[in-house]
């Protein structure tokens, strides 16, 4: 469930690309997670999940909240603005370093440490951005594309320390976890949005792109994530994330014509690799447990 959820979010590389050549990018991603909210709120109302949200304390809905405002409001944001400023390929290796703060992060919150294996894995995969990147000639907007894709990454990694802290007591279910935390995220990015760049014109193209990826790629790929989050841990969850650097790699060639050079191959053929080896890291303490 996890690598599929993973290639629709690809697909979302690039249809965030032709979106930003008509909509601001802001406006677009409160626009499109603004529209996935109200989209899962009646999953709210229904039997198994309508009971959970009536049980929320202040310090429940404030957890939830800042969720939303790191997953979405900051995370999101930075990805759009990023994405208008930079290839795909780019902002989307430039993610891989989540995997690096998460690693961090997770033993110190949520007491999953690390293997020495995951950490080779972690200096490979930071080995092959380094490779891919230097030297490095920026231009203005590049570089703030670059920093906007930085912020994001941090703001990322504390989502994903924070998202399975939330989701792996079990306590309200993935509908309730997505829903809150997403509408409060989006209104934060609509309101940015609308005040700094205003409300666009959409066309039929526009809003078919807009639709799909509020319904298809937002709405149900981030219930279907949060669900995957009560069994993952916090690593394996964000390497499972950084296979979409292939994907990525793959469907920008395929439809943004976006090529890479023998440099920009090597590494991220060495971000491959070293995702690989973090991820192998779970496989013999799952069958000691009998869980694989």
């Amino acid at each position: 469930m996890a690598l599929f959820v993973v290639f629709l979010w690809a697909t979302s590389w690039v249809l965030v690309k032709f979106g930003l050549e008509v909509i601001p990018p802001l406006t677009f991603a409160g626009l499109r997670y603004g529209l996935a909210s109200l989209v899962l709120l009646p999953a709210l109302r229904t039997s198994s999940a309508g009971a959970s949200p009536r049980s929320l304390t202040r310090r429940d809905l404030g957890r939830l909240a800042l969720l939303g405002i790191l997953l979405y409001a900051i995370t999101q944001g930075a990805i759009f603005l990023a994405l208008d400023a930079l290839p795909a390929v780019t902002v989307n290796l430039l993610w891989s370093f989540s995997i690096v703060a998460v690693a961090g992060l997770s033993g110190l919150w949520l007491a999953e440490s690390p293997s020495p294996l995951q950490w080779a894995g972690v200096l490979v995969a930071t080995s092959g951005a380094l490779i891919y990147f230097l030297p490095a000639e920026l231009g203005m907007g590049e570089r703030r594309g670059l920093l906007a894709a930085l912020v994001g990454v941090t703001a990322n990694a504390a989502a994903v320390i924070l998202g399975r802290d939330v989701n792996r007591t079990g306590r309200w279910t993935p509908a309730v976890v997505t829903a809150i935390s997403m509408s409060v995220g989006a209104a934060v990015l609509l309101g940015a949005g609308l005040a700094l760049e205003g409300l666009p014109s959409l066309d039929l193209r526009g809003w078919s792109i807009l639709l799909w990826l509020a319904v298809v790629n937002t709405a149900l790929a981030f219930t279907l994530w949060n669900r995957t989050l009560r069994v993952l841990t916090a690593v394996e969850s964000s390497v499972i994330n950084g296979t979409m650097l292939i994907w990525v790699t793959l469907l920008a060639a395929m439809f943004l014509g976006e090529r890479l050079g023998g440099k920009e191959l090597a590494g991220l053929i060495l971000v491959a690799t070293g995702t690989l080896l973090v991820q192998l890291r779970a496989l013999p303490w799952r069958r000691r447990l009998g869980t694989g």
